[in-house]
């Protein structure tokens, strides 16, 4: 049996890893890889194998950097079933169209440029609105907590990870001869208390286990303190400044916490009357998933959902749907908070956002999720005076605030906890989802606090287990 690190080793991005037994072939996710150039041509390069062999896909989650590749899976000829949970097959029919639909404008802003600089080669998308709609014919729902026999030698079950809606932890046997290996899969493990999702499932054995490290490298600013600066940056900004509050935010998962915070404030007298709006078709779409979902949610959102209900003074809360709707927010210059995507700033409606705010110091950039390497926010968080936003060159101005406590991922203290629930060592541990350096010091964490061994897999590297 072989297992083959296709993504997320060394890196945070393009979750995809293949495992090879005598009799089947199949995925733990297929993700897409993100942050610049480099990023691209890795997408367009991914498959390392015939899609054709490949007899189905486990999926952990819908975010892209795990699932935004399998459009392109299928067209290659990937004819098999995709597993997920019911929530993460509702948000894929909105996030994976939404993802073809970035790609085709990008590329033909992109085709467009190279025409006035006399190019002669088009590009072409990864994978078009109709190809992501094709794939999302392949999906089958699973129930949390249920085994399920995706072929004759593997059973399979997956657990809440807290991450983001229907986010899960895979636990896998695979049968080797007369006995299984058992497999575990950590996905995006969340962060305890985080609002709206249930905090994550403690797993007790495995053989092998892969765990993410995104935050493997630091602690979380505590909640009560992350709450305070949240608060701080937009009383100073709509206040005292009179500016707008921008802030870039994935549109499953990061946007449905916000309005939930911002919400919760409010109703703690802490912020005052708000006019927010979500400029993201996909985040109404995924909100209103969310809704769908009220037995995932835990029981401080519950509340809260209630209070919302039933109160009549409540924060103003807009969904953008059009286009045009969209560009008069840039011509509103003050007492605004615009909540868009993409959470990475890379694409979407945000980049017009900054473009028209960055330079304006009255205002705000709230950063509240990870940045990768390469990204337009990793620049912005890494203290760049001037960016380049659709081919000019716009200079920092506004506030940048860093929010790291509203992590979706666990820190380095909450894996080591969610490890320390495991009976014994697994015999093979490997750190993945995680700029090396994240990695390196989980890998050190896990030898100094639990006196286990663990490596970081190497790209496109090969296990035989």
């Amino acid at each position: 049996m072989q297992l083959t690190f296709l993504g997320a080793a060394g890196e945070v991005t393009g979750s995809s890893y293949l495992i090879e037994t005598g009799t089947v072939r199949f995925l733990v996710d297929c993700g897409m890889f993100q942050g610049g150039r480099e990023a691209d041509r890795k997408n367009r390069t991914a498959f390392k194998f015939d899609p054709k062999t490949i007899d189905f896909v486990l999926l952990t989650h819908a975010h892209i950097d795990h699932s935004g590749l399998l459009p392109r899976l299928s067209a290659w000829g990937f004819r098999g079933p995709v597993y997920c949970t019911a929530a993460t097959a509702d948000l894929l029919q909105v996030m994976l169209k939404d993802s073809a639909h970035i790609q085709e404008k990008e590329i033909e802003w992109r085709n467009k440029s190279r025409h006035y600089s006399r190019s002669t080669q088009e590009l072409a998308p990864l994978y078009t609105v109709t190809q992501a709609e094709a794939l999302l014919k392949q999906l089958i729902r699973v129930d949390y907590n249920t085994e399920i026999n995706p072929h004759t030698s593997v059973r399979c079950c997956f657990r809440d990870a807290g991450h983001i809606l229907g986010s899960s932890i895979i636990e896998l046997w695979v049968k080797k001869h007369a006995d299984y290996k058992k497999i575990v899969f950590s996905g995006d493990l969340g962060q305890p208390g985080h609002p709206i999702v249930r905090d994550p499932t403690f797993i007790q054995q495995a053989d092998i286990l892969l765990i993410e490290s995104t935050y493997g490298n630091r602690l979380h600013r505590n909640m009560p303190d992350t709450l305070d600066e949240l608060v701080h940056a937009i009383n100073h900004t709509l206040i005292h400044k009179g500016g707008n509050v921008i802030i870039p935010a994935f549109t499953v998962g990061r946007t449905q916490d916000l309005l939930f915070l911002l919400i919760d404030l409010y109703r703690q007298g802490k912020l005052g009357e708000m006019d927010i709006y979500v400029d993201s078709p996909m985040a109404r779409a995924a909100t209103e998933i969310t809704l769908n979902h009220i037995a995932l949610l835990d029981k401080e959102t519950s509340d809260t959902l209630q209070w919302m209900n039933k109160s009549v003074r409540k924060p103003q809360i807009h969904f953008v749907q059009d286009i045009e709707e969209s560009m008069q927010l840039n011509h509103m210059k003050h007492g605004l908070i615009i909540i868009s995507a993409s959470g990475m700033c890379d694409a979407g409606r945000i980049k017009h956002h900054l473009k028209y705010n960055l330079d304006r110091s009255e205002c705000s950039i709230l950063i509240t999720g990870f940045q990768a390497e390469g990204t337009l926010g990793r620049r912005l968080v890494d203290g760049a005076r001037k960016v380049r936003i659709f081919g000019e060159d716009v200079r920092v101005k506004a506030t940048i605030y860093t929010i790291g406590g509203l992590s979706a991922h666990a820190d380095q203290a909450d894996l080591i906890n969610w490890l320390r629930h495991f009976q014994k060592m697994p015999e093979n541990i490997f750190v993945v989802h995680g700029e090396f350096s994240n990695s390196s010091a989980l890998v050190t964490a896990i030898q100094q606090k639990l006196n286990w061994t663990a490596c970081i897999p190497e790209q496109l590297s090969v296990v035989t287990l």
